[in-house]
Order: C-alpha cells, then sequence, then structure tokens
C-alpha cells in the first residue's frame, strides 16, 4: 500500500524551488491545493504537481482596484 504523505510549507516550498511566503500568496490568492490542520497549512504533491500542470499557478492575480 503506497500512500502519500501530506508536507509542510517548508517542504512543499523546496519541492517547488519557491520561498514559503510565495506559498501563502499561492494558498490565498490563487487557490493552491492545501488542507489545513490546526494552525498548519498541509500539502499532497500530487495535488500540487496538477494544479501547476494546470497552468493556474501561472495565471495573474486580479488587481482589487
Amino acid at each position: 500500500m503506497n500512500v502519500e504523505r501530506w508536507l509542510s510549507v517548508q517542504e512543499i516550498a523546496a519541492h517547488l524551488g519557491v520561498k514559503t511566503e510565495t506559498i501563502y500568496v499561492w494558498v490565498s490568492k490563487k487557490r493552491m491545493p492545501s488542507h489545513k490542520a490546526g494552525r498548519l497549512w498541509k500539502f499532497k504533491i500530487s495535488e500540487v504537481d496538477a494544479w501547476l500542470q494546470s497552468g493556474k499557478a501561472a495565471q495573474k492575480l486580479r488587481d482589487p482596484k
């Protein structure tokens, strides 16, 4: 049985080669697939990789003006 483990913000940032601050922006503004466990955000690599491949990470953020 192959169970995918949950990754922390730091681990998913390292996997993607971005800063942890970028992860928090993507979670809040780009709807990056994530799950909140108490005060912690957790991620599945398969969900995040699929989200990136869909092009949603590359979409420009809407200007709130």
